[in-house]
């Protein structure tokens, strides 16, 4: 790994690979460290992302989503030794991540203009998706918990990647990142199963306090947040860093707001906005 100093520290990577592996898992080990200069060298983990074993064999999908299930529940599990010395995923940082697909998608790429009304109605379904993510049970986040950085392993699968931005925050983030994946895309019933694999294996003291339907209410507007985040990092990543290569991912990752919408009636000025303003105008955007 080549971090230069000037634009990263290495040190968060490497104090988030010791905690996870201290929890048995699967992440690269660090051989030499030259924090200084920002090199480290790390063992291998392969070259198979998750994001190519689903595409190119989609009938292994149970079974490796069952083995990053069980991965995820060890992080949250285990993780919560850790997760105190974690940055916090609060309400300034939820919001701003917000604030991107409005900034960047909307703005940036799109030029489109909110009126006084729009910008009220905006602002209200942020609160939603904020007050969502701060009111569920607060675990250790791996925060990008996705098929491209997740590598497929014969033992103890899967490999981890990428989890230097972990933070302190809502349960079902990484769930959701996993689930409703950016880069590849399940039917809704199937994600749903899935899910709510993962919550029956959750302690029965959770699962007495949150039922089923709160953790889908939990679980789906998680996604949301999670969802406008990335489309905006996406444009960001094109109008500000010269990287076109996400926009092709835009319209299925905004699909899944709409996929939701209908089961809640605070977000239908959202999933107007989307439906009427926002992908009618994208395929036009320069």
């Amino acid at each position: 790994m080549d971090a230069p100093p000037a634009k990263e520290s290495c040190l968060p990577f490497v104090r988030i690979a010791g905690y996870l592996e201290a929890m048995q898992l699967n992440v690269p080990r660090i051989i030499e460290a030259d924090i200084e200069n920002g090199f480290l060298l790390l063992s291998d983990l392969g070259n198979e992302q998750y994001l190519g074993r689903l595409v190119q064999q989609p009938d292994q999908a149970d079974s490796l989503y069952a083995d990053a299930i069980d991965a995820l529940l060890v992080i949250q599990r285990s993780g919560e030794a850790y997760q105190n010395t974690l940055p916090a995923y609060d309400e300034k940082l939820l919001s701003f991540e917000v604030s991107l697909f409005r900034d960047w998608l909307c703005g940036t790429r799109l030029q489109l203009n909110f009126s006084g009304d729009d910008e009220s109605s905006w602002r209200a379904c942020c609160k939603v998706l904020v007050d969502n993510a701060l009111h569920q049970p607060q675990v250790f986040v791996h925060r990008d918990y996705h098929s491209r950085n997740l590598m497929v392993r014969d033992d103890a699968n899967p490999g981890i990647l990428d989890f230097q931005d972990a933070v302190e925050g809502p349960f079902t983030y990484d769930l959701v990142s996993l689930l409703k994946d950016c880069y590849v895309r399940w039917p809704a019933d199937r994600v749903r199963q899935w899910a709510l694999g993962y919550y029956r294996k959750l302690g029965d003291n959770t699962r007495a306090q949150i039922d089923e339907q709160r953790f889908m209410r939990y679980f789906e507007l998680m996604g949301v947040q999670r969802q406008l985040k990335a489309a905006g990092i996406f444009c960001r990543l094109n109008h500000r860093d010269g990287k076109p290569g996400y926009l092709g991912d835009v319209p299925r990752t905004l699909e899944y707001i709409v996929e939701v919408g209908p089961r809640y009636e605070e977000l239908g000025f959202l999933v107007r906005l989307i439906e009427e303003r926002v992908l009618p105008a994208w395929g036009g955007a320069a």
